[in-house]
This record gives C-alpha cells, structure tokens and sequence, in this order.
C-alpha cells in the first residue's frame, strides 16, 4: 500500500527519504550560475565600462562599427581615441556634439571607454 504525503512525514523513516528526495530535486534544479562564485570587483568595473560605452553605440555603432552618420572608433588604436575625447573635453578639438558628451566623464573615465573600444575588433 502507498504511503500518502502526510504518512510519509510523519514516520521517522519517511522524513528522511522526503529530505534525500528534496536535497536531490535542490541539486538537479539549482541553475548552474547559482553555484558559480559572486562577480569580482574587476568583473563590476567592467560592466561600468561597457554602460558607459553604451551611449556611444548610439551613434557609433554596435562594437564601435557606425553604419551612416557616425564614424567607426572599434579597434582604433586607445591612445588616438583617448587624445581626441580629451581634446573634446577640453575645448581643444572642434566638435559639433562629442565636447558636451565627453564633458560628462574624468578623465580616467574617458581612458577606459578609450581602452574599451580599441580592443574591438
């Protein structure tokens, strides 16, 4: 005869073939990422960097790549990108837009967007 649920909780040799069965269905169902460690401060400042470089995909397209107006800054070399978003920012390099956007970033900030879109490819 089948043990029903609550015969089967309330027997001492039950409840524990309910926990084994639990433990079980815990371990099978947990998704992968949940057993993974908790992001580092590296992988934090990272994702920073990419929401930063976001707003730029606007008009330089995904991966640096414009399509149409915008001008292609994927895999251009970090130093030239850099010296241009610091000369936007400083007034140095005319622009018609990117000196109020690069205004909205430090320095150390426009270095790593910089940095961010020379490595793509």
């Amino acid at each position: 005869m089948a043990m029903t649920h609550k015969r089967l909780i309330d027997s001492p040799h039950g409840l524990a073939k309910a926990a084994r069965r639990l433990a079980l269905l815990a371990a099978v169902a947990l998704p992968a990422s949940a057993l993974a460690q908790a992001p580092t401060a590296a992988d934090a400042a990272a994702f920073q960097v990419k929401l930063w470089a976001a707003s730029c995909m606007a008009c330089h397209g995904t991966d640096g790549r414009a399509e149409g107006t915008g001008l292609t800054i994927g895999g251009l070399p970090a130093k030239d990108l850099r010296d241009k978003l610091l000369g936007y920012k400083r007034g140095t390099l005319p622009a018609t837009i990117m000196h109020q956007h690069a205004k909205g970033y430090s320095d150390e900030e426009l270095s790593l967007i910089a940095d961010y879109f020379s490595r793509l490819k």
